[in-house]
């Protein structure tokens, strides 16, 4: 398997949108096993100035991460979706041993039928 991990922050924007949401929303349509998405609390990329929670003025546009596991091939197939939608961030790819994979029962609608 490959984990895809997609680094950016929580305000970048694709068409008006985040774009953590448009990976998510995309590789969902792309029927890859899962996406999550992860808010860090604190962090600092490529312009070096460092987002907290911890002081109000800088906690803006904290640090966001996807993460997608797949199979390679599904995954490399997916990724320039991903590139495509990423205005700035950092894009990795690692191979992972999945140990356990449980799936629970199929969503309902909430309906009595």
């Amino acid at each position: 398997m490959l984990r895809m991990t997609v680094y950016l922050g929580e305000t970048d924007q694709y068409q008006h949108h985040p774009v953590f949401t448009e990976i998510v929303h995309r590789a969902h349509r792309a029927g890859l096993a899962g996406a999550s998405v992860f808010r860090g609390i604190e962090g600092f990329g490529s312009t070096s100035l460092i987002h907290t929670t911890r002081l109000l003025d800088l906690a803006e546009d904290l640090p966001v991460a996807v993460v997608i596991i797949d199979e390679e091939h599904r995954i490399r197939a997916f990724l320039p979706q991903a590139e495509e939608v990423l205005t700035e961030g950092l894009i990795t790819l690692d191979p992972v041993e999945v140990v356990t994979h449980r799936i629970g029962p199929a969503p309902t609608s909430g309906k009595a039928g």
